[in-house]
């Protein structure tokens, strides 16, 4: 195979020493940097020859783990790999597989995913995914299929990664990222981290989620390091994994950091001497409060973050130490260009409040098949991240609100109309509206505010088991209220930002 460009995932791998360790199970196995190697040459093959070929989506569901870890690393140095997150329903698999117009589907030899039968139901293939071995060695068991139209290993401009985001209408709106987009925010994500061969990331993010893919996988291995790819969050092992595995840092959301620190404040011993040199946070804004607990319990510098998936993850962050970390901000830029933009697309002075934009090489070039949403999220060559805030004359920047409806819950976004649309299913339901309630720890939960049929009846139970045979769990309303009218805008729209406030919640 002719040496990798520069700018592709495969690049990313190909300067590291074959016997230094790229990932590491929980029971300490390894995977080096040659193996891995080895493994995509090898999966890229299998690909080849059940049809699929460069930028060619190709959906994901496995679960977390360094077998994820290694076959998510293959398939983007091949093809576009799409994890899907393996809770999904099975109209969400139908749905997400349809809008990706899939090539194929891996999963887990003797998976009983759903995935696997709607895949099957639309004429994709299923590949399954072999574990051969610990620390994460496999195979993809190909299907005979024609060559490829783009055979070989991926270059700079295809897409390597597919990755549904939440918005404000029903269907999540499909962002491609390319090789060079990855390899972009990989690299920035190491230089503000610091990271070098030396470092050892305990991953408890999912890896189907931008957060664990970019700020913990490819940023580890753009600097050579190692990736400790747990299979999840698990706060009651968290305190062994990092007694046992002797991690350098780790990256989570709020919600998790919270979770970590309840449970390690039981037994303070254990972490005492922990080693951390960092903990990253991101995804959800961090608390002050829990910054400085955890600061307390670690005894290192925690840096919060700014991500979204059209940006490849990180647009800024603070700093580390001996630079100046300002809590309550998201830090300086840090990957893409910065700015603030008033309403008419003019950029903002320092102190002055509007919408953060961004541009750069690590954002995506637009949404797939969108023409609507790429006009309304496009001015001027800038990114518009509907994050409303501000920046001040040393650069770091301050979130101060929402511009558009998404729901944050703990890291995990939520788009309140496909919320809205399995709502109005029901038949007791006359009116609906999801809407972003405030929580103590998520931040912001799923709420919904509900009109019945005249004589109809239902209770809150009803009503969310109803949602969840049809969403993944994270999306069912936990906050039902039962009105008999819901607020409109002064354009007679249901009203859905503000309406927590509205209704009296908060």
């Amino acid at each position: 195979m002719s040496s990798p460009e520069s700018s592709t995932v495969a690049g990313l791998l190909a300067p590291h020493p074959a016997g230094r360790p790229a990932l590491q199970d929980e029971s300490g196995a390894t995977t080096g940097y040659g193996r891995l190697r080895e493994l995509a040459d090898l999966a890229g093959e299998s690909l080849r020859r059940s049809g699929v070929g460069r930028g060619d989506p190709v959906a994901l569901v496995l679960g977390n783990g360094p077998h994820m870890a290694a076959a998510f690393v293959a398939v983007s140095s091949t093809a576009a790999a799409a994890p899907l997150h393996p809770g999904l329903r099975e109209r969400e698999f139908r749905d997400s597989l349809e809008s990706l117009c899939a090539k194929a589907l891996i999963v887990e030899a003797d998976s009983n995913t759903p995935a696997a039968g709607e895949a099957r139901e639309l004429g994709i293939p299923v590949l399954p995914l072999e574990r051969t071995g610990s620390g994460g060695g496999f195979r993809i068991v190909p299907v005979a299929a024609g060559r490829p139209e783009r055979a070989g290993p991926a270059r700079t401009g295809d897409t390597a990664l597919l990755l549904h985001t939440s918005g404000t209408t029903a269907r999540p709106k499909l962002v491609p990222l390319s090789q060079a987009n990855l390899v972009s925010s990989a690299l920035a994500i190491a230089k503000t981290l610091r990271l070098s061969p030396g470092d050892r990331c305990l991953n408890i993010m999912p890896l189907f989620h931008i957060h664990g893919l970019m700020g913990a996988l490819l940023a580890s291995l753009a600097a050579g390091a190692t990736v400790a790819a747990m299979p999840g969050f698990q706060p009651m092992r968290f305190v062994r994994w990092i007694r046992e595995l002797k991690p350098t840092w780790y990256t989570a959301v709020p919600t998790m950091h919270q979770a970590i620190l309840r449970r390690a404040r039981r037994n303070p011993k254990a972490v005492a001497d922990s080693g951390l040199r960092l903990v990253r946070s991101s995804s959800a804004a961090l608390a002050p409060s829990v910054l400085a607990s955890l600061e307390q319990l670690f005894a290192c510098p925690v840096i919060e973050s700014y991500g979204m998936t059209e940006a490849s993850h990180q647009m800024a962050s603070n700093p580390l130490p001996p630079a100046i970390r300002r809590p309550g901000t998201v830090g300086t830029a840090a990957g893409p260009e910065m700015a603030v933009m008033a309403p008419s697309g003019e950029l903002l002075p320092p102190g002055e409040t509007g919408e953060i934009v961004i541009r750069g090489p690590n954002v995506t070039a637009g949404y797939v098949g969108n023409p609507e949403a790429n006009a309304a999220s496009f001015t001027r060559g800038w990114f518009r991240t509907g994050d409303q805030g501000l920046r001040d004359g040393d650069g770091y920047y301050t979130i101060t609100g929402r511009l558009k409806e998404l729901i944050n819950r703990g890291g995990e976004k939520v788009s309140p109309r496909e919320v809205d649309e399995v709502l109005l299913e029901h038949p007791a339901v006359a009116q609906a509206v999801a809407f972003a309630a405030p929580h103590d720890r998520l931040g912001e939960e799923v709420g919904a505010a509900i009109v019945l049929e005249d004589g109809a009846s239902l209770t809150r139970r009803q009503l969310r088991d109803f949602v969840a045979e049809r969403l993944a769990r994270h999306k069912v309303p936990r906050l039902v209220l039962f009105v008999d009218a819901i607020p409109k805008g002064p354009t007679g729209k249901l009203k859905r930002v503000g309406l927590a406030g509205a209704l009296g919640i908060g």
